[in-house]
Protein backbone atom coordinates (compact mmCIF):
# COMPACT_ATOMS: atom_id res chain seq x y z
CA UNK A 1 0.00 0.00 0.00
CA UNK A 2 2.81 2.41 0.80
CA UNK A 3 4.24 1.91 -2.70
CA UNK A 4 0.95 3.15 -4.16
CA UNK A 5 -0.18 5.87 -1.76
CA UNK A 6 3.17 7.26 -0.64
CA UNK A 7 5.95 6.27 -3.02
CA UNK A 8 3.68 6.72 -6.07
CA UNK A 9 5.72 4.14 -7.96
CA UNK A 10 8.89 6.18 -7.50
CA UNK A 11 7.33 9.51 -8.50
CA UNK A 12 7.49 10.86 -4.95
CA UNK A 13 11.29 10.56 -4.93
CA UNK A 14 11.63 11.89 -8.49
CA UNK A 15 9.60 14.97 -7.62
CA UNK A 16 11.60 15.48 -4.45
CA UNK A 17 14.89 15.55 -6.35
CA UNK A 18 13.45 17.73 -9.13
CA UNK A 19 12.47 20.38 -6.58
CA UNK A 20 15.32 19.93 -4.11
CA UNK A 21 17.99 20.14 -6.83
CA UNK A 22 16.99 23.68 -7.82
CA UNK A 23 19.58 25.58 -5.84
CA UNK A 24 20.87 29.09 -5.45
CA UNK A 25 21.17 31.80 -2.85
CA UNK A 26 17.97 33.50 -3.97
CA UNK A 27 16.06 30.23 -4.21
CA UNK A 28 17.14 29.15 -0.73
CA UNK A 29 16.21 32.50 0.77
CA UNK A 30 12.86 32.57 -0.99
CA UNK A 31 12.07 29.05 0.17
CA UNK A 32 13.12 29.81 3.74
CA UNK A 33 10.67 32.73 3.66
CA UNK A 34 8.00 30.36 2.34
CA UNK A 35 8.52 28.06 5.30
CA UNK A 36 8.52 31.01 7.69
CA UNK A 37 5.12 32.30 6.55
CA UNK A 38 3.76 28.76 6.92
CA UNK A 39 4.74 28.45 10.58
CA UNK A 40 1.73 27.57 12.73
CA UNK A 41 3.11 29.87 15.45
CA UNK A 42 1.99 32.78 13.26
CA UNK A 43 -1.66 31.91 13.90
CA UNK A 44 -2.20 34.88 16.30
CA UNK A 45 -0.85 37.25 13.65
CA UNK A 46 -3.06 35.81 10.90
CA UNK A 47 -6.08 35.80 13.19
CA UNK A 48 -5.41 39.44 14.06
CA UNK A 49 -5.17 40.36 10.37
CA UNK A 50 -8.46 38.60 9.66
CA UNK A 51 -10.13 40.45 12.55
CA UNK A 52 -8.84 43.84 11.37
CA UNK A 53 -9.95 43.07 7.81
CA UNK A 54 -13.37 42.05 9.08
CA UNK A 55 -13.80 45.30 10.98
CA UNK A 56 -12.70 47.35 7.96
CA UNK A 57 -15.10 45.50 5.66
CA UNK A 58 -18.05 45.70 8.04
CA UNK A 59 -17.48 49.41 8.60
CA UNK A 60 -18.14 50.07 4.89
CA UNK A 61 -21.48 48.29 4.56
CA UNK A 62 -24.92 49.90 5.00
CA UNK A 63 -26.33 49.81 8.52
CA UNK A 64 -29.13 47.45 7.49
CA UNK A 65 -26.60 44.84 6.31
CA UNK A 66 -24.12 45.06 9.18
CA UNK A 67 -25.53 42.14 11.13
CA UNK A 68 -25.31 39.75 8.18
CA UNK A 69 -21.73 40.78 7.42
CA UNK A 70 -20.71 40.48 11.07
CA UNK A 71 -22.17 36.98 11.26
CA UNK A 72 -20.39 35.88 8.08
CA UNK A 73 -17.02 37.13 9.31
CA UNK A 74 -17.69 35.64 12.75
CA UNK A 75 -18.27 32.31 11.03
CA UNK A 76 -14.96 32.56 9.19
CA UNK A 77 -13.05 33.48 12.34
CA UNK A 78 -14.73 30.66 14.25
CA UNK A 79 -13.82 28.09 11.60
CA UNK A 80 -10.23 29.32 11.49
CA UNK A 81 -9.85 29.20 15.27
CA UNK A 82 -11.46 25.79 15.72
CA UNK A 83 -9.45 24.28 12.87
CA UNK A 84 -6.22 25.57 14.34
CA UNK A 85 -7.13 24.09 17.71
CA UNK A 86 -7.86 20.72 16.08
CA UNK A 87 -4.86 20.72 13.72
CA UNK A 88 -2.22 20.78 16.46
CA UNK A 89 -3.19 17.60 18.32
CA UNK A 90 -4.23 15.85 15.10
CA UNK A 91 -0.96 16.52 13.28
CA UNK A 92 1.07 15.60 16.35
CA UNK A 93 -0.80 12.29 16.65
CA UNK A 94 -0.43 11.49 12.94
CA UNK A 95 3.27 12.31 12.89
CA UNK A 96 3.99 10.21 15.97
CA UNK A 97 1.75 7.31 14.99
CA UNK A 98 2.95 7.02 11.41
CA UNK A 99 6.56 8.01 12.18
CA UNK A 100 7.60 8.31 8.53
CA UNK A 101 11.29 9.18 8.01
CA UNK A 102 12.28 12.52 6.54
CA UNK A 103 14.57 12.84 3.49
CA UNK A 104 17.86 13.11 5.48
CA UNK A 105 17.07 9.79 7.16
CA UNK A 106 16.54 7.94 3.88
CA UNK A 107 18.82 9.54 1.32
CA UNK A 108 22.62 9.77 1.14
CA UNK A 109 23.84 13.22 2.27
CA UNK A 110 25.39 13.93 -1.12
CA UNK A 111 22.08 13.32 -2.92
CA UNK A 112 20.04 16.07 -1.28
CA UNK A 113 20.34 19.67 -0.16
CA UNK A 114 19.19 20.52 3.36
CA UNK A 115 18.84 24.13 4.47
CA UNK A 116 18.81 24.61 8.22
CA UNK A 117 18.94 21.94 10.88
CA UNK A 118 18.19 18.50 9.41
CA UNK A 119 15.29 16.54 10.86
CA UNK A 120 14.97 12.78 10.57
CA UNK A 121 11.58 11.66 11.88
CA UNK A 122 7.86 12.45 11.85
CA UNK A 123 7.62 13.49 8.21
CA UNK A 124 3.97 12.71 7.44
CA UNK A 125 2.04 14.97 7.23
CA UNK A 126 3.83 18.28 6.76
CA UNK A 127 2.65 20.59 9.53
CA UNK A 128 3.47 23.64 7.42
CA UNK A 129 1.26 22.33 4.61
CA UNK A 130 -1.57 21.64 7.06
CA UNK A 131 -1.41 25.18 8.43
CA UNK A 132 -1.15 26.84 4.99
CA UNK A 133 -4.20 24.94 3.76
CA UNK A 134 -6.07 25.75 6.98
CA UNK A 135 -5.47 29.46 6.43
CA UNK A 136 -6.52 29.33 2.78
CA UNK A 137 -9.54 27.05 3.13
CA UNK A 138 -10.87 28.90 6.18
CA UNK A 139 -10.79 32.28 4.43
CA UNK A 140 -11.79 31.02 0.97
CA UNK A 141 -15.58 31.60 1.23
CA UNK A 142 -15.34 35.35 1.85
CA UNK A 143 -12.58 36.26 -0.61
CA UNK A 144 -12.77 37.47 -4.19
CA UNK A 145 -10.98 35.84 -7.12
CA UNK A 146 -7.76 37.85 -6.78
CA UNK A 147 -7.36 36.98 -3.11
CA UNK A 148 -8.12 33.34 -3.83
CA UNK A 149 -5.37 33.24 -6.43
CA UNK A 150 -3.03 34.81 -3.89
CA UNK A 151 -3.95 32.19 -1.28
CA UNK A 152 -3.43 29.37 -3.79
CA UNK A 153 0.06 30.71 -4.50
CA UNK A 154 0.68 30.98 -0.75
CA UNK A 155 -0.29 27.33 -0.20
CA UNK A 156 1.91 26.11 -3.07
CA UNK A 157 4.82 28.27 -1.93
CA UNK A 158 4.73 26.90 1.60
CA UNK A 159 4.47 23.31 0.39
CA UNK A 160 7.22 23.55 -2.22
CA UNK A 161 9.48 25.28 0.29
CA UNK A 162 9.39 22.25 2.56
CA UNK A 163 10.61 20.01 -0.26
CA UNK A 164 13.15 22.55 -1.49
CA UNK A 165 14.69 22.86 1.98
CA UNK A 166 14.98 19.08 2.33
CA UNK A 167 12.47 18.80 5.17
CA UNK A 168 9.73 16.76 3.48
CA UNK A 169 8.86 14.61 0.51
CA UNK A 170 6.08 15.80 -1.82
CA UNK A 171 3.78 13.08 -0.45
CA UNK A 172 4.15 14.61 3.03
CA UNK A 173 3.08 17.97 1.66
CA UNK A 174 0.10 16.51 -0.20
CA UNK A 175 -0.96 14.66 2.95
CA UNK A 176 -0.71 17.95 4.84
CA UNK A 177 -2.89 19.72 2.29
CA UNK A 178 -5.54 16.98 2.44
CA UNK A 179 -5.48 16.91 6.25
CA UNK A 180 -5.91 20.67 6.55
CA UNK A 181 -8.65 20.74 3.93
CA UNK A 182 -10.53 17.85 5.53
CA UNK A 183 -10.53 19.54 8.94
CA UNK A 184 -11.78 22.83 7.48
CA UNK A 185 -14.56 21.10 5.53
CA UNK A 186 -15.77 19.18 8.59
CA UNK A 187 -15.64 22.19 10.91
CA UNK A 188 -17.31 24.43 8.30
CA UNK A 189 -20.09 21.88 7.83
CA UNK A 190 -20.75 21.66 11.56
CA UNK A 191 -20.78 25.43 11.99
CA UNK A 192 -22.98 25.92 8.93
CA UNK A 193 -25.49 23.40 10.26
CA UNK A 194 -25.51 24.68 13.83
CA UNK A 195 -25.30 28.44 13.28
CA UNK A 196 -26.83 28.70 9.81
CA UNK A 197 -24.97 31.78 8.70
CA UNK A 198 -21.64 30.64 7.28
CA UNK A 199 -21.49 31.28 3.49
CA UNK A 200 -21.71 28.28 1.17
Amino acid sequence: MREIFYDWGGLNLLLFHAINNIRGEFVDGFMQLGSLVGEHTLFPLYLGLVAVTAMARVARVPAAEIRNHVMVWLGVVTVFAFCYAIDGPLVSWLKTSLDFPRPPALLPPESLHVVGRPEYRHSLPSGHAVFAMTVAASLWPILNRAWRVGLAVFVLWVGISRVSLGAHFPADVLAGYLTGLAVVLVVSFVIRRTMNYFPG
